[in-house]
């Protein structure tokens, strides 16, 4: 059993066993109180999920500084002088099956009191809403890994490791020589990566893969990756735990550069000419794109997708908004709006999640596309289709 979530809350008396049978006790859950150090133990064929209760005389009063949330969600841990702590077995009967049991347990428990989440393995703080986003919404790994870079030798590059992949039973992973323009394409491949050994589909130590986009790689455990770096303090390692996998060239090298590459696209801004020509397009096809929308088949493998600017605030509410444009597959159209399934999450904020539902006026649709199998159309295939495909 490993201590992954805190529920941090003012009360400092401990919810009552009536209260926990009855909002956790069920034909497939068997509640168990007070057995060992635990206030109650969940049992059910493959799963058990412990809680643990602390009262605390002083209220905590600080919060580590990797730990991520807003800061309203700060002051409610910092007041907090009851914890609850949520422990399972990483891995157990699947890491992403295990981890969902522990979220599931602290969003019933939010429901009895009132508090804040903390991921002890990815320093991570969830308000209620969080919670209950994770547990409802499409799992995005961006929820439960968080990716640090900092500064270990001589060289200017960063070491970039993730924190939070423990409570999947599985190491973090760890990339070296890392610039800091390239940040954000190590964040995404990290990502990927961390998504596929999430759900146990993670390349074997020391064989070369493939990224999505063609380039090789392997995973190589950190004691073995480390003995070739050059000018790094040994002592930079001391405050992380050193069992994770590094992930290296084909050849062993730290030299990630090919591997990154196709990464770095995706973070090219949009020019102003890109913008409007995408625009433009949307404005001449959008009445055939809803109509063929409208006319698709319950089987029919099409994809109906378009984009639009959404607010969000990565500075806090307090502060002026910026502007994200997110992807969404349509799921219903009506004659001035549509709802759709949001394609990725925001990557500056949590306030727009993957797979989230939301309202999109047609007026506020500035790009559309096509996909059928999984392939998105070329501009010119979409329009061709949507052309040849108009009632007369």
């Amino acid at each position: 059993m490993k201590d992954v979530y805190l529920l941090a809350t003012s009360s400092t008396v401990p919810i009552a066993e009536e209260a926990i049978r009855e909002a956790f006790e069920s034909d497939d859950v068997k509640v168990v109180i007070g057995e060992g150090d635990a206030l109650f133990s969940l049992r059910a064929t493959e799963t058990r999920v412990d809680v643990r209760f602390e009262a605390r005389a002083d209220a905590v009063g600080w919060t580590p500084e990797l730990l991520t949330g807003t800061p309203e969600s700060k002051a409610v841990l910092e007041k907090a002088k009851g914890i609850y702590t949520i422990a399972f077995t990483p891995g157990q009967p699947q890491g992403t099956v295990a981890v969902f049991e522990g979220l599931w347990t602290a969003r019933m428990l939010l429901e009895l009191v009132e508090g804040v989440v903390v991921d002890v393995t990815a320093f991570k703080l969830h308000t209620p809403q969080d919670v209950e986003e994770i547990t409802e919404l499409d799992f995005d790994i961006r929820d439960h890994v968080a990716v640090h870079a900092q500064e270990v030798g001589t060289s200017q590059t960063l070491w970039v490791h993730t924190h939070g992949m423990l409570k999947f039973g599985v190491t973090d992973v760890e990339m070296f020589g890392i610039k800091e323009d390239d940040l954000p394409a190590a964040e995404t491949f990290f990502h990927e990566l961390c998504n596929e050994i999430a759900f146990g589909h993670g390349p074997a130590l020391r064989t070369p893969v493939a990224t999505s986009v063609g380039a090789t790689f392997m995973l190589v455990p950190s004691e073995e990756a480390r003995t070739n770096l050059y000018g790094v303090d040994p002592e930079s390692f001391e405050e992380h735990h050193s069992n994770m996998v590094t992930v290296v060239t084909s050849e062993g090298k730290h030299a990630m550069n090919e591997v990154l590459e196709n990464y770095r696209e995706r973070f090219e801004e949009e020019t102003e000419e890109e913008a409007q020509a995408l625009l433009e397009m949307a404005t001449r096809l959008l009445a055939a794109f809803k109509a063929r929308y409208q006319r698709k088949g319950l089987m029919e493998p099409l994809t109906f997708l378009v984009r639009a600017p959404f607010e969000v605030h990565p500075e806090g509410p307090d502060h002026d908004p910026e502007e994200e444009q997110l992807w969404a597959e349509v799921v219903q159209w009506d004659e001035t709006a549509l709802v759709g399934r949001l394609v990725d999450g925001g990557q500056a904020t949590t306030e727009w999640r993957k797979g989230a539902h939301v309202e999109i006026e047609d007026a506020q649709v500035n790009a559309v596309a096509l996909s059928r199998e999984g392939r998105t159309l070329e501009p010119e295939e979409m329009e061709r289709l949507l052309v040849a495909e108009r009632p007369a």
